[in-house]
């Protein structure tokens, strides 16, 4: 294929080296003379291992030429790749001002011209910032639709540096967030070579994916020092500890635990995190990660309460009240906290939970539930649809209800706040959308296992 690379820094000038390997035929793109020079002489503008000979082969083999010339380099390709910075603003916006300017010069370059075309986006660009604003300038330069006469995907990037040749050409997947399946397809026509997974989505989910991965690597970072810290504090090998900690690969290094959901809850987390947290008080040790994160776990339930009141309906049925499902465990549910706060707001409130079977509760899942919500059983319902009839906000906590009876349950006049992710229910329950539908779900996610 036929590749403009636009920016020829980092992310452009590996991505230029390990797509032309690939026998493609790249025409790198900048403004920055030196840039331009180096990779002529077949040198890398950036440290990076190995790129250096990378870019040099495709210089001496003639798949990698450059220029300053926008329009010749969009005319004798298919794909414009662009790898632009992204940096951030004083404020920590997002500065995209190099990445419009791009985009309107690509725009520009298509003026005129009938051939099919595919912009894809590299840069790191924020949910929505392609469909706002980028798309809108695209068009307006090349006077072309996107859908129709040209393609626009978001296209992002997982280069390591140090090792950035390395994760180009074994990545963990390809992700590409495609306006329409035809500018998918060209794109991924550049990454044939490449055995990785192929994920097609939404451009903001490719989007957020990347803010995603890069917000999770500095929570790793941050939580593994804070637990270092507070290891060393009480004469405690913190790497040792860690290395331990990563032996998990079930649960500690794993998937569970990150789909989107609800709170945490039960006997173990939370008091965990208090017990770690006033430790660390004790030391006069700041651990402001550890701190923050039963402070987020309540934020979270909160916003379930808020979208309940922001309905205007006064009778919710509960489809869940323990912690998980197949344990009856009460203790620090999310789901009785919940309960307890749509009490507290006048809401009129019937719960339902096979798992949980008040006769049989002792000990402390008996006193814990008796000092939360005392009046309990007259909240419980016979069965999940006789709380469903009487409510007009259904709050799915637990897959107790069969989806397509609930199906039949709900109407025009009820709330849905689905909690699990009832997918198989299309468009009558759908989990990701508020409104626009007989059902209007809230967009909160899925249960934590």
């Amino acid at each position: 294929m036929r590749i403009a690379i636009f920016g020829l820094g980092y992310v452009g000038s590996v991505s230029a080296a390990c797509l032309a390997a690939a026998g493609h035929k790249v025409i790198g793109v900048d403004v920055d003379p030196v840039k331009l020079d180096l990779i002529r002489q077949g040198r890398s503008p950036v440290t990076e291992p190995d790129l250096d000979d990378w870019l040099g082969k495709g210089v001496t083999g003639g798949q990698i030429t450059v220029t300053n010339d926008t329009r010749a380099a969009v005319g004798s390709s298919e794909i414009s790749l662009i790898c632009v910075g992204t940096p951030s603003r004083r404020n920590g916006s997002l500065e995209s001002t190099y990445l419009e300017r791009v985009i309107e010069e690509i725009g520009s370059a298509l003026e005129g011209q009938s051939a099919y075309h595919v912009v894809a986006v590299r840069s790191t660009l924020l949910p929505g910032v392609l469909e706002s604003r980028l798309i809108p300038l695209l068009q307006r330069a090349s006077g072309r639709i996107v859908g129709r006469d040209i393609g626009v995907c978001v296209n992002p990037e997982f280069l390591r540096e140090g090792s950035a040749i390395r994760d180009f050409v074994a990545p963990p997947f390809t992700i590409v967030g495609e306006t329409d399946s035809r500018a998918g397809d060209v794109l991924l026509g550049a990454y044939a070579h490449l055995s990785a997974p192929v994920h097609r989505v939404q451009p903001a989910e490719a989007s957020m994916v990347k803010y995603a991965s890069n917000a999770y690597h500095a929570l790793k970072v941050a939580f593994a020092n804070e637990v270092g810290a507070l290891s060393q504090q009480l004469g405690i090998d913190g790497r040792q500890v860690m290395r331990v900690f990563c032996e998990d690969r079930d649960l500690n290094i794993s998937k569970k635990y990150l789909t989107p959901g609800f709170g945490f809850g039960g006997s173990c987390l939370p008091k965990d995190l208090r017990a770690l947290n006033y430790v660390a008080k004790d030391l006069d040790l700041a651990t402001p990660l550890l701190a923050s994160v039963i402070a987020s776990n309540d934020a979270h339930i909160h916003r379930v309460v808020e979208a309940v009141l922001e309905s205007g309906k006064r009778r919710v049925a509960l489809l869940g009240l323990s912690f998980k499902s197949g344990s009856d465990d009460l203790r620090e549910s999310p789901f009785v906290t919940l309960a307890e706060a749509l009490i507290g707001k006048g809401i009129a409130l019937q719960v339902c939970d096979p798992d949980v079977a008040l006769g049989r509760l002792i000990g402390r899942n008996l006193a814990y539930i008796d000092e939360r919500l005392p009046h309990v059983a007259q909240l419980m319902a016979d069965d999940w649809e006789t709380a469903v009839r009487g409510a007009d906000v259904v709050i799915v906590a637990k897959r107790i209800a069969e989806p397509s009876r609930l199906a039949e349950l709900v109407g025009p006049g009820h709330f849905v706040i689905d909690l699990v992710g009832l997918d198989v229910l299309g468009d009558v329950l759908r989990p990701w959308v508020r409104g626009g539908s007989r059902v209007a779900p809230v967009k909160v996610g899925h249960a934590k296992p």
